[in-house]
């Protein structure tokens, strides 16, 4: 995993270039480097994980010269995808940069849908003097980009566009939709005007100032393959063959492995399935906890790490550092993030970083493909996209701000309620905030974060299965339940979901008091607030009202981005 940065068009400068890789330094320390030549300038942070090799530096020519690419991410088969290109194409590296780079001289476009990985790269072609990007299926590597003065520039983060001078300004009507409805934004939008992304499952073309965007996973013509009728020992027996192959090729990498684990059930799942493998338990955990025993997950992590005997770091999160923490991830992510959990995992990766693990592996995607939330159940409607009901204050806003919140609405392209939810969860909500939340949160501290149960083939086929298999007498996600009860106890494999990791309500209110009434002043004046109404939110908070502190997050979220939205 790596950051790129390009700029195609005259206004494209080493300056300008040397600018956005310093500001994105820390997704790869191992090498920066960098092609200048009239009106295109192409940048890359190396983190190297395969083949470590000056070699395989970036940005990487093909044989012939023609074509030149950067790369962020990896291609688990690219083995396989090595042996099928041998034959057409003489291999220098051992490196899976070469073989994307290989196979789209021999595939074109077409290369993308052999690929099992995370990825976004581009590739400049001297001689028809193009850009080809494209980014993974469900857009675990980000890919940033903007249009100024028709030169065009991309990057894997956004401070790196700002690093070369784009205006920072914020979108208004996707802050106004955050605050209204908690949504991040649709796939192509960012929270800054100007500045979009590419959608997973997407790719560019540029052969002017102005890009081409194509969709090139089409997912819902691709679950159609599995509607054959499985019995539930086949879709176990079948899956589970899924799960192993996933886990082995994630297992790909010249640095050592480590992997996320709470106490819930996919990440258990996980460290189970892990250590099936060969020198599985010898892999080393890591979790994150506070000291709270009303939230922590501790308990059911030593119950689980003593049935699997596999080395356990404890990293905890001090509430004393929080503030600074939270301002710290802020800078980060660029953009609105999910709260204290995040700031926690954030410590997880640099305690795994310090110890020189380079790659986590993490359980991200089950409950979007076996239908794990509890709003998939008819009879959950008072639950909304995993919060409770009534989160927001839309009251605080000023009324010519609050008329930019538009009610986002999703494509629904079956006929079916559940699996539409499940669409949307997957490209839409869920995964989309996830993915941002953890390429920032594991890049900070230089490491690669790979998530198993997103490989498109589970996916696919998971979402494809009857209703009766995903939720079974109340049961959710009920086939990874019976695969895993093999593996795990019944208090593992049957617990139910725990909401809330992070005693968030509470410090919020109480020890982070003093803290967050300092960020909230800075809305005095500002104008997408009617203050008055928003201090009387916060001493209703502060006094007990503390359902959900979804909102006091948003607020302080915001003013810790604040000076970047005065007007």
């Amino acid at each position: 995993m790596c950051g790129i940065a390009g700029i195609i068009g005259n206004k494209a400068s080493q300056t300008q270039l040397d600018a956005m890789l310093q500001a994105q330094t820390h997704r790869g320390p191992d090498d920066t480097g960098r092609y200048i030549e009239d009106g295109v300038a192409l940048g890359h942070n190396r983190l190297a994980i395969i083949d470590l090799s000056s070699e395989a530096n970036q940005p990487f020519f093909s044989q012939d010269k023609r074509y030149i690419i950067v790369f962020n991410g990896e291609i688990y088969n690219y083995i396989e995808l090595k042996e099928e290109l041998a034959a057409a194409y003489s291999f220098t590296t051992h490196s899976d940069t070469e073989v994307l780079l290989a196979a789209y001289q021999k595939w074109g476009e077409a290369c993308l849908s052999k690929l099992n990985g995370m990825f976004a790269f581009a590739i400049w072609d001297t001689q028809e003097q193009y850009l080809f990007a494209a980014r993974d299926r469900f857009g675990v590597k980000p890919f940033y980009y903007t249009i100024v003065h028709d030169t065009f520039y991309f990057a894997s983060e956004i401070k790196s566009l700002f690093a070369a001078g784009i205006s920072k300004s914020p979108n208004e009507s996707v802050w106004a939709n955050y605050f209204a409805f908690g949504s991040y934004g649709m796939p192509e939008e960012t929270f800054w005007e100007g500045i979009q992304q590419l959608p997973g499952g997407h790719s560019l073309t540029l052969n002017t100032s102005l890009p081409e965007i194509q969709k090139w996973y089409h997912f819902e013509e691709e679950v159609k393959k599995y509607k054959t009728a499985l019995s539930f020992e086949e879709v176990k027996s079948q899956y589970l063959q899924l799960l192993d192959h996933s886990i082995q090729l994630r297992f790909r990498a010249d640095v050592p492995i480590g992997f996320n684990v709470s106490g819930g059930l996919d990440s258990s799942a996980l460290l189970a399935l892990v250590n099936r493998l060969d020198d599985g338990e010898n892999i080393e955990a890591f979790t994150f906890y506070t000291g709270d025993d009303r939230y922590d997950e501790l308990p059911w992590v030593k119950g689980l790490i003593s049935h699997t005997k596999n080395p356990l770091t404890k990293v905890k999160l001090k509430v004393d550092d929080l503030a600074s923490l939270a301002e710290t991830m802020s800078a980060q992510q660029d953009e609105p993030y999910g709260g204290v959990p995040t700031v926690a995992y954030g410590e997880l990766f640099k305690e795994a970083r310090s110890k020189g693990v380079k790659v986590l592996l993490d359980g991200q995607g089950m409950d979007e493909q076996w239908a794990g939330y509890d709003y998939y159940t008819k009879n959950s409607n008072s639950v909304i996209q995993g919060v409770s009901k009534s989160p927001f204050r839309t009251s605080v806003l000023a009324e010519e701000f609050f008329a930019k919140a538009k009610k986002p609405t999703y494509p629904t392209p079956f006929d079916d309620r559940v699996l539409n939810l499940q669409y949307r969860d997957l490209f839409y909500t869920k995964i989309p905030r996830a993915l941002r939340f953890n390429d920032r949160v594991s890049m900070q501290s230089s490491t690669e974060l790979r998530e198993p149960f997103l490989d498109y083939r589970l996916v696919e086929f998971a979402f494809a299965q009857p209703l009766a298999y995903k939720i079974h007498e109340g049961i959710q996600k009920y086939v990874l339940r019976s695969i895993v009860s093999e593996y795990l106890s019944d208090t593992i494999t049957y617990a139910p979901k725990r909401p809330l990791q992070t005693p968030q309500r509470e410090w919020l209110a109480e020890d982070l008091k003093d803290w967050v009434s300092e960020t909230l002043d800075v809305f005095k004046e500002h104008p997408w607030f009617e203050y008055e109404k928003l201090k009387e939110e916060w001493d209703a908070y502060i006094n007990g009202d503390q359902d959900s502190s979804f909102h006091i997050w948003q607020w302080v979220n915001t003013s810790l981005l604040v000076s970047s939205l005065r007007h």
